[in-house]
């Protein structure tokens, strides 16, 4: 994706205590089929939005940070739990955010499928994207 942006990307949580603002737009843009990925979302696939450190910010903060897997943080609003960021150790310096929370999430298609190996098996996403049976972090990390 093109690191100009021609508008504003901002989003936030469920409950609207925590607002985020951007000043790119994201470097690539996925699904993860991982478990990890669905549990911390609550959903049967995860999508997010990939954005470089320290050109996303947070407010008042980025939320509560829990890390339930080794090399991954995730942070959480806390006032209403909602999912905020998500870090990987393998994919440094780059910051996921769940595309939902995005005000402009239309404006972001996912580009991409991670961990399709485990997709849920009655989940059909009907799309041409390529899919990686793995993390993705080759093509994600480019």
């Amino acid at each position: 994706m093109a690191d100009d942006i021609t508008s504003e990307i901002t989003g936030r949580c469920y409950c609207g205590a925590t607002r985020l603002h951007a000043t790119e737009t994201p470097l690539s843009v996925l699904y993860c089929h991982c478990t990890d990925c669905r549990r911390a979302s609550g959903g049967p696939v995860a999508a997010f939005a990939a954005f470089r450190e320290g050109t996303i910010a947070f407010s008042p903060s980025e939320g509560r940070a829990i890390s339930c897997v080794p090399g991954v943080i995730r942070t959480f609003c806390e006032t209403c739990g909602s999912p905020l960021t998500g870090r990987n150790d393998y994919l440094p310096n780059t910051v996921y955010v769940p595309l939902g929370l995005l005000d402009q999430t239309d404006r972001f298609p996912p580009q991409i499928h991670a961990q399709d190996d485990n997709r849920l098996q009655w989940l059909h996403i009907n799309d041409d994207l390529p899919r990686h049976t793995s993390s993705a972090r080759s093509k994600l990390n480019e």
